[in-house]
């Protein structure tokens, strides 16, 4: 049985662990300062409460570092001298993983990148890049699907920047666009012009409110997204531009329940 110490779950961290879990390893957290629902995703999952990060990474083969891009190397340097294997698995970019695995010469770190939503049935994909042995087998026959990449630590970050890059930007324009027609008294004919070409997501205005709510973790990625472009030499402008667009919706954080209404006009604050 493998021990696999997850820091700091969220929604995605949790639906990750659950899977783990489910193929039979025991998926340790630490509960340490952490808020009530992040305790009942934990506890739903069937993870493992220990007090402090140095007693579960004693116990652990493998650290899951699944959380919020700012807080990337904060999370890696919580596991500093950790000897099993380390699997950065968030949305940076490809340099910052790089700069990561620095901070943990002692470890395998193995870069990941996870493509769909928290895995709850197939068809949430985690790439991974580097030295991989061992990983997938932590999720056989679950939920999530593990695909190992050819090449070093970083080129599971790329894809998956690449992937969120178009993705959450295509959905922050499909929302300013209807904003602006709101505006100006024409949304029900844009709406009409995006059913009649069957234009994704300019169609699919039921899920702007869960979108805006998850905003202020989207608004990371593309400043994350950002920077790998410009460190290619491509134009980072429209993820720049995204991010911005993200950050309008911050007093929508965790209020999927939020009027479409409200969620356009909050793109026309500031």
């Amino acid at each position: 049985m493998t021990v696999v110490t997850l820091l700091h779950p969220g929604a995605m961290g949790a639906a990750v662990g659950r899977q783990a879990v489910s193929a039979g390893a025991t998926v340790l957290w630490v509960g340490t300062g952490r808020s009530e629902a992040t305790r009942r995703r934990a506890a739903e999952a069937g993870l493992v409460e220990r007090h402090d990060v140095g007693s579960a990474l004693a116990e652990s083969d493998v650290v899951l570092s699944i959380c919020p891009p700012a807080f990337a190397e904060d999370v890696a340097r919580e596991a500093a001298g950790f000897s099993g294997v380390y699997v950065e698995a968030n949305a940076i970019a490809p340099e910052r993983s790089q700069r990561i695995a620095a901070l943990l010469p002692r470890a395998r770190v193995v870069d990941g990148g996870i493509i769909g939503g928290p895995p709850q049935r197939p068809g949430t994909r985690l790439y991974l890049s580097g030295d991989a042995t061992g990983v997938p087998e932590l999720f056989d026959g679950t939920a999530l699907d593990v695909v190992v990449l050819p090449g070093e630590v970083g080129v599971a970050s790329a894809l998956k920047i690449a992937y969120a890059a178009y993705q959450k930007t295509t959905w922050a324009l499909a929302a300013v666009s209807h904003a602006f027609a709101a505006a100006h008294g024409v949304g029900d004919e844009l709406l009409a012009e995006a059913e009649r070409l069957k234009a994704r997501p300019l169609l699919q205005v039921d899920a702007y409110p869960d979108m805006a709510a998850r905003g202020w973790r989207w608004a990371p990625e593309m400043l994350e997204a950002a920077e790998a472009l410009r460190a290619a030499g491509l134009p980072d402008g429209l993820a720049r531009g995204s991010a911005e667009t993200m950050r309008r919706w911050d007093p929508a954080k965790d209020r999927p329940d939020l009027p479409l209404k409200d969620v356009l006009d909050l793109l026309r604050i500031g």
